[in-house]
């Protein structure tokens, strides 16, 4: 996690935590004028754009207070979704068994998008099956992960 997201996760949890629910991750995209920051809420019931707008509410005053941005920015809460991206080893942990898509920071055989079955975590490494092959990525490797949702008939 970058300097500024801990920053930023830390003002925010406690906010997100509060109001009853967990926070997903944050993510920061410093565009100049079209700054962005995500904030992804879960929790076991479920998502609403009610409760997206009531936590918004609450991290955007804590926000204006604290200041940690400089310059504009549009904050945006949303539910991680059936794609929910994957930040930590937790949440690779809970998502073992699943289909993931990772990107890695740096290529891997020549290449740095991997698709496969999320085989579970091994110390700080998350284990991919693909091909019938099974890949240790060090979690400070990946640059993006998601859950690929898998729709049956």
């Amino acid at each position: 996690m970058a300097l500024k997201d801990a920053a930023l996760y830390a003002l925010i949890e406690p906010v997100v935590t509060a109001m009853g629910f967990e926070l997903w991750g944050i993510e920061y995209h410093s565009q100049g004028k079209h700054s962005q920051l995500v904030i992804y809420i879960d929790h076991a019931d479920g998502v609403s754009v009610d409760h997206c707008a009531d936590i918004s509410r609450q991290v955007s005053a804590v926000l204006d207070v604290e200041d940690p941005i400089s310059g504009e920015y549009r904050l945006e809460v949303s539910s991680p979704g059936l794609d929910r991206p994957l930040y930590t080893l937790d949440h690779f942990a809970r998502y073992r068994g699943h289909q993931v898509a990772l990107r890695l920071r740096t290529p891997f055989d020549g290449r740095r998008k991997f698709q496969g079955l999320l085989a579970g975590i091994e110390g700080d490494e998350v284990l991919l099956q693909l091909d019938g092959e099974e890949y240790c990525f060090p979690i400070e490797s990946i640059d993006q992960a998601r859950v690929v949702p898998v729709f049956e008939d």
